[in-house]
C-alpha cells in the first residue's frame, strides 16, 4: 500500500488516514503493557518475548500446529504506536466521521 502512495504521490493527508487505518495489521497481535512500566522490567518482558518466539521447541510446536510466527521487535511496535499517537488532530477527526463516530 506504502509502494503505492509513494508511486501515485498520495497527499500527505490521504496518506496519513491510510497509515491509521492500516496500522492495525501492522500491529498484529501486539503485547502491552500500561504506562510506567520501569525500564528494568519492560526490558526482562522484551527479552523474554524475543528469547521465546526464538526458541527451537517453540517454533517446532508452532510448525506442527500450521501457526504463522512473525513476531516484530519491540523497537518496530514502538515506533508505529509513536506515529500512531502523533496523528494529525484532522485525520483523527476524518477517521472518526468515516466511522461513524
Amino acid at each position: 500500500m506504502y509502494e503505492i502512495m509513494d508511486r501515485y504521490k498520495t497527499p500527505d493527508p490521504v496518506r496519513n488516514l491510510a497509515k491509521v487505518i492500516l496500522i492495525a495489521s501492522d500491529l498484529g497481535r501486539p503485547i502491552i503493557a500500561p504506562p510506567g512500566v520501569p525500564a528494568d522490567r519492560l526490558k526482562i518482558l522484551r527479552d523474554a518475548f524475543d528469547k521465546s518466539v526464538g526458541d527451537s521447541a517453540f517454533l517446532a510446536e508452532a510448525e506442527r500446529r500450521k501457526l504463522e510466527i512473525d513476531p516484530s521487535s519491540s523497537d518496530e511496535i514502538e515506533l508505529l504506536v509513536k506515529e500512531a499517537l502523533a496523528t494529525p488532530p484532522e485525520v483523527v477527526d476524518r477517521m472518526k466521521k468515516i466511522l461513524g463516530m
